[in-house]
């Protein structure tokens, strides 16, 4: 007896139509860490245009908002990017709208590249903002391809590839920004612009890419179309299973009203799937990792690193080598374990810098042990809470909600994002050492709802999770005790087997 996922071939067309697709996750980290390091250089060129233009130097008010807004912008043009997601794909499909807003990622690149050159801080603002805004878009874009061109059994590994391309993007930019690299005086402006050859890239390479077959049979009714995509993909001539699965999601669909944002919260069999994909993404962003990268470069400086950056970079490389172990563990161990793992390990993590930080003036000691902290829990952030919010929201919706789920869950996650950018330097200066115990209280509060409310969605259908929620649903609507379900009894269904 073999499974399903012994039989699945891992062809080179899914493999190619995989990796295509992630150049948009790629971009994403890529101008999210792209800032960062040319961060004085860039300062100097703010006060530089703004004295030429008015013969007088600018105050150091007006020079630090500027530079705030120049990062913030881009958090802002991505809320606006991931909440316009159901208006591409819905209309021209999820390769299609992959290709279109790549035009967003030239024009914002050609922006930052030549602001230097036309003396213009107001295109360095707007490049952030429109970049931002086609991060956005890819990231509803991404997950969404990925999760309907994988088979069943190994939807969760290919979805981890997702987040591979976001660290691997802010690795790449990290490394780039070095000042021996593109992070000078001369080429910053190149290092910013360098997203338009991404943009190109995958321009060039989607037309080689299939459409979203779950896309073309329940959207576009092109059942032969889809079915000879899936035969393609998956290296196998028997797909009558997956092809029946999509033919009654589009009955359902077809007997159900268009879903909008607001009627995700109204009805209640998308009111909890929706609540947990809402706080999966606020478990991303608030677990503390931005704040941990922020923090790193002042405690490697403590501990007597030379080079702070580098040991930056070496955070990125856990970061990346810990998102490839993920990938090998998500479909053995499970979503909901993974993530309540890294919750717990970021957890224990954070108290652990939290003393170590505080002790690190009486114990010299204690700077190498927040060094490892910061590593460990860099570490466990990719194991689970890193990867799996992008993918699993793709899980837990049927064809019809789910562009509308994934572009509210992307505004969660970009808005949590931007706020705690925003907060991060005020709680520093308040909190010190001390600001990392309330992102444990955050981790441990995540770590409470994943147990009680989060289901097990490995091994399972898109229709059998959704049929799990609609049970769900009838059995609170006539308990009449409202939406108290426990989540994690939606067991997975065992994996189908084949006699060879």
């Amino acid at each position: 007896m073999l499974s399903l996922t012994q039989l699945i071939k891992v062809t080179p067309p899914l493999i190619f139509a995989v990796a295509v697709a992630t150049i948009g996750s790629f971009q994403y980290g890529y101008n999210t860490g792209v800032i960062n390091a040319p961060e004085n250089i860039i300062k100097n060129f703010l006060n530089y245009t703004l004295k030429e233009r008015s013969k007088n130097s600018p105050s150091e008010v007006l020079l630090t908002t500027l530079w705030s807004v120049s990062v913030a912008i881009f958090s802002v043009g991505g809320m606006i990017g991931s909440f316009s997601v159901g208006l591409f794909v819905n209309r021209f499909g999820r390769r299609n709208s992959m290709l279109i807003v790549n035009l967003l990622a030239i024009v914002g690149g050609c922006l930052m590249g030549f602001c230097k050159l036309a003396k213009s801080f107001e295109m360095l603002i707007l490049g952030r903002l429109v970049i931002g805004i086609f991060c956005g878009l890819c990231t509803g874009f991404v997950p969404m391809y990925i999760g309907e061109i994988s088979p069943t059994a190994l939807r969760g590994a290919f979805g981890t590839l997702n987040q591979l391309g976001i660290v691997i993007g802010i690795l790449v930019a990290q490394i780039f920004g070095l000042e021996v690299i593109l992070g000078s005086e001369k080429l910053w402006p190149i290092l910013l612009g360098f997203t338009i050859i991404p943009a190109v890239l995958q321009s060039a390479a989607l037309p080689f890419c299939p459409e979203s077959p779950r896309f073309l049979l329940i959207n576009r009714k092109e059942e032969e179309n889809a079915k000879e995509i899936l035969q393609r993909l998956w290296g196998t001539q028997d797909v009558s299973q997956d092809i029946q699965e999509m033919q009654d999601e589009s009955v359902r669909m077809s007997q159900e009203k268009q879903v909008t944002v607001l009627e995700l919260f109204r009805a209640p069999s998308y009111r909890q799937p929706i609540l947990i994909s809402i706080v999966l993404q606020l478990s991303q962003q608030l677990s503390g990792i931005n704040a941990v990268f922020y923090y790193s470069t002042g405690i490697f400086e403590d501990a007597g690193v030379e080079e702070p950056i580098y040991a930056t970079i070496g955070a990125g490389v856990v970061n990346t080598v810990f998102t490839v172990v993920s990938l090998f563990l998500v479909e053995r161990a499970g979503r909901r374990t993974l993530h309540m793992i890294g919750l717990g390990g970021m957890a224990f993590c954070s108290i652990l810098m939290t003393v170590s930080l505080l002790l690190r003036s009486e114990y010299n000691g204690m700077s190498y042990v927040c060094i490892a902290a910061i590593l460990i829990f860099v570490a466990f952030f990719e194991v689970g809470p890193g990867p799996i919010p992008w993918f699993i929201v793709a899980e837990l919706f049927s064809q019809g909600p789910r562009p509308a789920a994934m572009a509210v869950a992307g505004c969660s996650n970009w808005t949590s994002n931007f706020l705690v950018g925003l907060l991060f330097p005020s709680a520093i200066f308040y909190l010190g050492a001390y600001v990392f115990i309330v992102f444990t209280g955050f981790l441990v509060i995540f770590l409470v709802f994943t147990f009680f409310k989060v289901p097990e969605t490995r091994g399972r259908t898109f229709e059998d999770i959704t049929r799990g929620f609609e049970g769900q649903a009838q059995e609170t609507s006539r308990s009449g005790k409202g939406p108290i379900m426990e989540m994690n009894s939606i067991q997975p269904v065992k994996e189908s087997t084949t006699n060879v």
